[in-house]
């Protein structure tokens, strides 16, 4: 099979995602074999590129996976052929620590992610424990499904965590992939969004897609906010939004890793007044299944640019230069 492979961490400019032939994967005891149609592209994929998060190297990553059943490992048998599924960030988890008799798997010790600890979708096909793997509704393409698995699952664990309310204001910082499948969950819900960018580009997108006031990082909104998330991998965000949060407000660091570091806080001025910072860690099979049946309600409609496979790191450049609007998704197989 041909897969996009990584086998040392560079940054991205240096194209360090090389083509290579491998051999199939063999599903293991309740694996599938996974043919891939798309893949997602995520700021998660950078940052393991560029040295932020450590994945295991060499490493296929991914892991907003679009695909059909190709075959069934020893004792799988919650899937047929030919079934449509996804695959998520999560591959896998203890199932026995009390994070996840919690409901908390995506805390547990042993937690796995695909595409850093266990290959992922950039590639031909892929494996997954049937358990951590999702059917997905016939509502959406496949491309349109890919961005739902990451950038729509966490964000939807973002919302929810955020504990924004019908009628309270929402400030998303940054306008990427998550922010504008985010934005479509919380006009559902009946608030209003004031969203925070650089990208004119991104500004426009976010009031087509029902925000009330779009404007730049450090500008001042029409008024505070209730929740904020701040989707940005950069530190001085944190200081912008809590300026602008409300009393009693809390926000939602939604990144893995920040690119720099976050500037010293005022204490009177930044978090006095019960305000609170919350960061949100991987995502729970519970957050997945619960985003994708409501967005296949509402309906939501992810915004798609498409790459061939082999353009991958083309796709992560323009990714962390700001270029994509809405999702970038890898075609891998027609």
């Amino acid at each position: 099979m041909k897969a996009m492979v990584l086998r040392e961490t560079a940054p991205i400019e240096k194209e360090p995602l090389k083509v290579e032939d491998l051999p199939n994967p063999v599903p293991g005891y309740e694996e599938i074999l996974v043919k891939v149609s798309v893949c997602g592209v995520c700021h998660t994929e950078l940052d393991e590129i560029e040295g932020r998060l450590q994945p295991i190297l060499p490493m296929i990553l991914g892991h907003q996976v679009i695909g059909r059943v190709a075959g069934m490992g020893p004792g799988a048998k919650r899937f047929k052929l030919g079934d449509r599924i996804g695959i998520a960030w999560i591959y896998s988890a203890c199932g026995k620590c009390h994070f996840c008799r919690e409901g908390n798997e995506n805390l547990c010790l042993e937690f796995k992610g695909t595409g850093c600890h266990v290959d992922g979708g950039y590639a031909e096909y892929t494996v997954v424990r049937e358990g951590y793997a999702y059917l997905i509704p016939e509502r959406f393409s496949d491309s349109q499904a890919a961005p739902l698995l990451c950038a729509g699952a966490i964000g939807y664990r973002d919302l929810r965590l955020s504990g924004i309310k019908r009628g309270e204001t929402l400030g998303l910082f940054g306008f990427g992939a998550s922010a504008h499948i985010v934005i479509q969950v919380a006009r559902h819900w009946g608030c209003d969004v004031f969203v925070f960018t650089r990208s004119e580009e991104h500004r426009e997108l976010a009031k087509k897609l029902g925000a009330s006031w779009a404007g730049g990082p450090g500008d001042q909104p029409p008024k505070k906010l209730n929740c904020a998330i701040d989707f940005t991998p950069v530190g001085e965000t944190v200081v912008n939004a809590l300026k602008v949060l409300e009393k009693g407000g809390r926000l939602i660091l939604a990144v893995i890793r920040k690119r720099n570091s976050i500037p010293p806080l005022d204490y009177a001025l930044h978090l006095w007044d019960e305000k609170e910072i919350k960061s949100v860690a991987n995502i729970t099979r519970r957050d997945a299944v619960d985003f994708l049946s409501l967005a296949a309600e509402i309906p939501i409609l992810p915004e798609v640019m498409k790459f061939e496979l082999a353009k991958a790191n083309q796709a992560l450049l323009l990714l962390k230069q700001g270029k994509i609007q809405g999702s970038g998704v890898l075609r891998v197989a027609d």
